[in-house]
């Protein structure tokens, strides 16, 4: 049994240090199957080996959120420029055209809504066969590590990595925090790894201070969340950092469909995720795009 206690801090995690060459593009992920990394290169670019996923599930706890009051307008326009869409399956089969060629990162977690203080209970809420049916690329599962739910959300992952191993569907850990979970480097540190560890193929985290350290301490790519909305120009210069820092890729919401201009936000994220944009050339590119569309 670990002791907490007596552990050493770690300190040394080879920043400066590039990994072992690898022969596929995705962090980690150079001993899974066929099937897997076929799904997993849906999902990040081959050529740069990055991410832009658009999530819209804020309803399965939220309801009807500002931006997503009409999913069946508000998310069509936005598709072309994202590689994968996070959602739920209900906002999937009634609100988006099955003719698109995007990645889906499918909501497979359910839980309590925010009228409730305690959300980390939650269960997986969709059978691998009807993830099978919607052709999820990869099962998207919350996590609530230090919340009083933490065991039953670890249960959900470890199933549903077992699961996803069994079809070759990869499993999107995502770390959640709560109120009474702490924001930061020793936090996320924790988490993160924990997820890696279970078998989740990629891992979704908030961005903070010293996040090379975390992106260096997981084995597996780490896309950090958008969070609450922030100005545009502060979102592309989360995103930068991030990306700079090691993320390999962003999964954004809010601070893209509740933007003055949703469809030149999404191409501005783009371009610092894929094309190596600075963030004042990214937050021109969002002002001329804002004049234009």
């Amino acid at each position: 049994m670990a002791d907490k206690d007596g552990m050493k801090l770690a300190k040394d995690y080879g920043i400066d240090i590039k990994p072992p060459k690898q022969t596929f593009h995705v962090k980690g992920m150079d001993h899974v199957d066929w099937g897997m990394k076929n799904r997993l290169s849906k999902i990040f670019n081959p050529k740069t080996g990055r991410t832009l996923m658009l999530a819209f599930d804020h309803g399965y706890i939220m309801g009807s959120t500002a931006g997503l009051e009409r999913l069946d307008l508000s998310i069509p326009p936005l598709m072309e420029d994202a590689d994968c869409l996070m959602a739920t399956r209900g906002a999937l089969r009634s609100c988006i055209m099955p003719d698109h060629n995007k990645a889906i990162a499918l909501r497979c977690s359910a839980g309590s809504s925010v009228l409730k203080d305690d959300m980390s209970h939650e269960v997986i809420g969709v059978h691998i066969d009807d993830a099978i049916r919607m052709n999820a690329t990869c099962l998207a599962i919350q996590s609530f590590i230090g919340a009083s739910g933490e065991c039953e959300s670890i249960n959900n992952i470890v199933k549903a990595v077992d699961v996803g191993n069994r079809y070759g569907i990869p499993v999107l850990g995502v770390v959640a925090v709560g109120k009474e979970m702490e924001r930061t480097p020793k936090y996320f540190l924790l988490a993160t790894r924990m997820l890696a560890e279970f078998g989740a193929s990629i891992v979704k985290t908030y961005y903070c201070d010293d996040f090379e350290k975390i992106t260096a301490a997981c084995p597996v790519p780490i896309v950090i969340a958008g969070g609450k909305k922030v100005s545009e120009k502060k979102a592309l210069e989360i995103t930068y950092r991030a990306i700079q820092q090691g993320a390999a890729g962003v999964d954004m919401g809010r601070n893209v469909f509740q933007a003055e201009n949703p469809k030149a936000m999404i191409k501005a994220v783009r371009s610092v995720v894929h094309e190596g944009f600075s963030v004042e050339k990214a937050f021109k590119l969002y002002e001329d795009l804002k004049r234009q569309i």
